[in-house]
């Protein structure tokens, strides 16, 4: 074997390792911005919606108050740890309006939908998150 040949092959050997660590690098950091990516998304729906409906003029506080009374009375004992509004449906009219909340309580998420009929919030679902 001639020497040019054997310094291509260590050239080439370099090259490869090279690229294989490379790549195992960028893999791990975009596993390890995935998860932040996808807590600024939902960071970003929260505050687009609480926009929308302050946008539309629903009070906010009367909204939470509702969803913590409907889900106090179809979870009693259940603590609400976090309530966060995630999507609001304006439609025409006041009777087809919607406000969707997530709600944390004893570690398990569920989605509450607020209805709305003669101007008062009711709930129309709760469901829980897989």
């Amino acid at each position: 074997m001639s020497v040019v040949l054997i310094v291509i092959l260590v050239v080439l050997g370099v090259l490869l390792l090279l690229a294989l660590l490379g790549g195992a690098m960028a893999s791990r950091r975009n596993r390890a911005g995935e998860a932040a990516l996808h807590e600024n998304l939902a960071a970003i729906d929260q505050q687009l919606a609480s926009a929308v409906a302050e946008d539309h003029g629903w009070e906010r506080s009367a909204l939470e108050a509702t969803a913590r009374a409907e889900f106090a009375e179809r979870r009693p004992g259940a603590a609400i740890e976090q309530l966060d509004l995630i999507q609001i449906a304006d439609e025409p009219g006041t009777d087809q309006d919607l406000a969707v909340f997530r709600v944390l309580a004893g570690g398990a998420a569920s989605r509450l939908t607020l209805g709305r009929r003669d101007g008062a919030w009711y709930a129309s679902a709760l469901e829980d998150e897989r």
